[in-house]
């Protein structure tokens, strides 16, 4: 069953959630708060954790890092209070949306299946949308057509608005986009009280201001699916509940991220770029160590660099660094010792991944708390399997009435 505020027992479950998680997140954050690109052991890993560690090969840590049953199995004795202060939140039932074929064209299946999971969800007929952050309105159309809802979809690129207007148009559906940029843009002139605010997967500010402007405007519903939290303008989090400001825990970019590390299995070839991807970031702060210079990450890049020349990789990272790259000769022992770090870095992440659902269930209910002290119910559940998005948590907020 879901869970809700009705009763006053449930309206403390959230608080005593966040509180368990803070405490152990405060307690073992030597174990996250790191840098496992830099290799060594921290002072606070225990003997036997060390030596269980240094038993694994890279396969087993990236299969291992997969697996929550292998990361329980393998950890729990080292963290019982970790895992125990983990809630299981119920999963909603599998959508069941009769839609024709055509609204789903160009649309890739994990992110349809997510659209129709949220609109099963969440939807009413005819109750008026509001779609946050709505990039082509693929979740605004499916409202407007399924429930016959008027949509209204705010989205700061204008070409997707232009394009997704003239698409909704043809199809007959009740959506009208706006260009705005919601971070920089007043929004309160297209926020009303019945409307449903609806925002699958907006990133870090976006989904934490989505919830303050639907707060304003006394919007009748919001749902948010978070994502991305550290995608956000100040250098380090700003916490939203009384709760949350209370909190010892400090939380840089570089922790927020955490909470977004684990992802779809993307096929082999995914999978072999990422590996090459560390594998090729590693060796250049092998060189930057080879150097005595202190470690510098690189900024995220796509892809497809990395199923190039690792030569261009290398002239790409000197010119982020100013940094001249090794010559041809000296790549055969800095692979060697990238392979080496790889793996030391793979270990130490296989304990500081363990905090990644800790702490997104931290940020998620610090956000509820705030909604549920400014009036409104709240549900948590998961909207899908982890499987098709690991970014599966759904927050759902019906205002009360008065």
């Amino acid at each position: 069953m879901p869970v809700c505020d009705a009763t006053a027992g449930v309206l403390l479950m959230f608080a005593r959630w966040w509180l368990t998680l803070d405490q152990v997140l405060l307690q073992q954050r030597d174990f996250w708060q790191l840098q496992p690109m830099l290799a060594a052991w921290p002072a606070a890993f225990p003997t036997e954790l060390v030596a269980l560690l240094e038993r694994f090969t890279l396969a087993d840590c990236v299969e291992i890092d997969a697996s929550p049953s292998l990361q329980r199995q393998h950890f729990a004795g080292f963290f019982p209070q970790l895992f125990a202060a983990l809630p299981e939140l119920p999963r909603e039932p599998a959508a069941d949306l009769s839609l024709p074929f055509w609204l789903s064209t160009d649309i890739g299946g994990r992110k349809w299946q997510q659209i129709t999971q949220l609109a099963a969800c969440v939807g009413q007929a005819k109750r008026p949308v509001l779609e946050w952050c709505a990039g082509k309105g693929h979740l605004g159309k499916v409202m407007s057509f399924y429930y016959d809802a008027p949509v209204l979809s705010l989205e700061w690129q204008q070409n997707l608005c232009d394009a997704s207007q003239h698409k909704a148009q043809q199809l007959g559906l009740q959506q009208r986009f706006v260009h705005i940029d919601v971070l920089r843009q007043p929004v309160a002139p297209y926020l009303q009280p019945e409307q449903q605010m609806l925002a699958l997967h907006a990133c870090g500010d976006l989904h934490r201001v989505a919830a303050r402007e639907a707060m304003r405007a006394g919007c009748a519903a919001l749902a948010l699916v978070p994502c991305c939290y550290h995608l956000q303008q100040a250098a380090q989090y700003q916490p939203l509940s009384v709760q949350a400001k209370q909190s010892g825990l400090t939380l840089s970019k570089a922790d927020l991220r955490l909470a977004v590390q684990q992802s779809c299995t993307g096929g082999e070839r995914v999978a072999r770029l990422s590996q090459t991807e560390m594998l090729w970031r590693q060796l250049w702060w092998q060189w930057r160590r080879q150097l005595g210079l202190d470690y510098q990450p690189l900024r995220s890049v796509g892809k497809h660099w990395f199923s190039g020349e690792l030569s261009d990789f290398l002239a790409f990272a000197g010119a982020e660094h100013q940094l001249a790259p090794p010559a041809e000769a000296l790549l055969p022992d800095l692979l060697q010792r990238a392979g080496q770090g790889l793996l030391q870095q793979r270990r130490l992440e296989l304990v500081q991944h363990l905090f990644r659902r800790p702490l997104e269930l931290w940020l998620v209910l610090d956000l509820a708390l705030y909604l549920q002290a400014q009036g409104y119910q709240i549900s948590l559940s998961e909207l899908c399997a982890p499987e098709l998005t690991p970014r599966n948590v759904l927050l759902q907020a019906v205002r009360r009435k008065e």
